[in-house]
């Protein structure tokens, strides 16, 4: 009795442990007798204990972040940058069978490609233009990860930590370009303001009735300020009298 009642058991449980279920986004790479005979999954999957072998890959994008990595840029500066690379998988026969760990190598992959291609670029570069660098980045990490079943959807740099005296120098340049900003600023003003007075004066010496207009209101204007001053008017035609005989 003993032992029909252990053989049922071990019946039970060789019959529970040949039912796996997947979940839809999980995959399962089944060996048979230590060589890959098909993907399966996802739901309810057979797999035969002893002769054969599941591995789980999950098929939902991984979000990695790539450790600070010390750069030395094209322009000799030392900086400290990390980011955070997107990705997963899409074959999962080649992320088991031709990469050892593909989340490993993945990793460490992303960590020598940012080493490599931001050495190559300037400091300026690296600032300014951070779109174009993650591009760059995420296609040749892609090109490298395709033969093991990885696909890089996205590469973003996230911070970009300068040196001190780096920082200080970047902040005075700064300061010294918003101070050549104001002064062109300030200069084409006084520019405009000079060239708007130059036309207003020929426009009003080209005709004597606009200058006689203009006179008064400079009459008025004066008249309306507190004070017991009195303003005499003098036509301008009595001074050439006078320039006429020093002539």
């Amino acid at each position: 009795m003993d032992t029909l009642l252990t053989i049922f058991i071990l019946l039970g449980l060789l019959l529970f442990s040949t039912f796996r279920v997947l979940r839809e986004y999980e995959r399962g790479v089944v060996f048979l007798l230590g060589r890959f005979w098909k993907v399966k999954g996802p739901g309810i999957v057979i797999v035969f204990p002893g002769i054969q072998k599941m591995v789980k890959v999950s098929l939902r994008t991984v979000v990695m972040d790539v450790p600070p990595q010390d750069i030395i840029t094209k322009d000799n500066v030392t900086v400290k940058v990390n980011a955070v690379i997107y990705f997963r998988v899409v074959d999962s026969q080649k992320a088991i069978i031709e990469v050892e760990d593909f989340l490993y190598a993945t990793s460490q992959l992303a960590q020598t490609t940012l080493r490599s291609i931001l050495g190559q670029s300037t400091l300026d570069d690296l600032l300014s233009n951070r779109e174009e660098i993650n591009a760059h980045l995420q296609k040749v990490i892609d090109e490298q990860t395709e033969p093991w079943g990885v696909k890089v959807a996205n590469v973003e740099v996230k911070n970009v930590d300068l040196p001190q005296e780096m920082q200080r120098a970047l902040a005075k340049q700064a300061e010294a370009e918003r101070e050549r900003r104001a002064k062109v600023i300030n200069a084409q003003g006084e520019f405009e303001a000079a060239q708007k007075t130059c036309d207003a004066a020929d426009l009003i010496g080209s005709h004597p009735p606009a200058l006689q207009l203009r006179f008064f209101q400079t009459l008025l204007d004066l008249s309306n300020n507190e004070g017991n001053h009195t303003y005499i008017p003098i036509p301008l035609e009595l001074f050439d009298s006078f320039k006429n005989k020093r002539e």
